[in-house]
Formats: C-alpha cells, sequence, structure tokens
C-alpha cells in the first residue's frame, strides 16, 4: 500500500452525550410553568414541555417535581433580592428608595411574555405553605429578609431625619412590605402597571411621612 492510502482508525468517542441544557434556564423555565399555572396545576409534563427535558434528565438533574420547585423558588427569591438590593443602594432620598424598590418589584411581576405574572411566591408559594412545612418556611424566611431590609433603610432615615422622631422602623417595614404584596396581588388579577406605580407612589408618601 502506496504512502498516504493508509486509513487512519476512527476517533474515539467520549462516553455520554454532551448535556444539551443550561441548568439555569432550564430551572427558570421549569419555573415559569409553575408561575403560570400554579404547583398543583403543573404536572411534570408541562414541566418537561417547558424546558425541552424529558423526565429522567429532569429527575437527573434536578429531582422530582418538589424539588424542582423549592430550587425554582429559592432561585426566585434570589433574582428578587438581587434586585431590590439594588434598588436600595446609593444615598437617595427615603421616598426615592422606596419607589426604586418597588419599581424593581414590578419589574419581575410584569415580566411574562404571555401574560403578567405577578410574584412568583404571592402566587405559587403561599398556597402551598400552609400545608408543607419546607415551602413555608423558604416563603416565611424571605419575607422576614424584605423586612429586614425595609426595617434598615427605615432606621437610616431616622437617623438622618427623614422620619419624625416618633417613627416606629419596623411597624413602617413591615408596611412597607405589604404594600409590595399588595401590588403582586394587584399585577396578578389585572391591574395596570401605571395604575400600581400611582398606588406605590402614594404608599411611598405616606410612609415617608
Amino acid at each position: 500500500m502506496r504512502e498516504g492510502t493508509k486509513k487512519d482508525p476512527p476517533t474515539k468517542r467520549g462516553r455520554g452525550r454532551p448535556r444539551a441544557y443550561e441548568p439555569d434556564v432550564a430551572l427558570r423555565q421549569a419555573a415559569n410553568a409553575f408561575w403560570k399555572a400554579g404547583y398543583a396545576g403543573t404536572s411534570l409534563d408541562d414541566i418537561s414541555a417547558a424546558t425541552g427535558m424529558n423526565r429522567p434528565s429532569l429527575r437527573a438533574a434536578f429531582g422530582d417535581k418538589h424539588e424542582i420547585y423549592v430550587k425554582a423558588l429559592g432561585d426566585y427569591w434570589s433574582r428578587k433580592f438581587a434586585a431590590i438590593h439594588e434598588a436600595f443602594a446609593g444615598d437617595n432620598a427615603l421616598g426615592e428608595t422606596l419607589m426604586r424598590v418597588y419599581d424593581a418589584a414590578l419589574s419581575i411581576y410584569f415580566s411574562g411574555d404571555e401574560q403578567v405574572l405577578g410574584c412568583f411566591v404571592v402566587a405559587t408559594a403561599v398556597t402551598e405553605a400552609a400545608g408543607d412545612p419546607e415551602i413555608q418556611g423558604i416563603v416565611a424566611e424571605g419575607f422576614r429578609k424584605l423586612d429586614a431590609d425595609f426595617e434598615a433603610r427605615f432606621k437610616k432615615a431616622l437617623q438622618k431625619g427623614e422620619l419624625g422622631p416618633g417613627a416606629d422602623p419596623k411597624a413602617l417595614a413591615l408596611l412597607a412590605t405589604a404594600t409590595m404584596q399588595t401590588l403582586a396581588i394587584r399585577a396578578r388579577s389585572g391591574t395596570s402597571r401605571a395604575e400600581l406605580r400611582k398606588l406605590a407612589h402614594k404608599a411611598t408618601v405616606a410612609l415617608s411621612a
């Protein structure tokens, strides 16, 4: 056989197929399925369709339906707090800071491509929390963190003289969190973003007085 005519041996392929999905993307696609239909109304087939992953792949990557949901819930809280902390950053006046926080929340509530989704926690987790201690704990911890963030800002405002000497930062924080929850519920129920910004502004004026 002449030089150059000998065929090279076939290249060996590594075992297994390369992962064809991005975990963060797939988890958020799963979250969108839950967000639209709720935990009980979302099946593994729905999640499979949303992510493009079959059931064995879903289980290998994230676990069962409950585990997928818990991971999605934790991811949502992480993203929401990242947006809120960015809104709290800086040395803006109290009223401006509160509006920045509420605008950050509204950006999440109105982020759905096909429908207004509201808050993932309020829309899906609150219902499940009554009968699921793990979900209840995640929801409660998230609300405690939110209360603490607002309380820290109101304490700062009190120190800077932005609030009267008799202001109660803890009570104001609870009202600020309640306002955010109201925005979430009303967004899901069809109130426009413009109307909700007006509501947020009125609440901000009251909270800053």
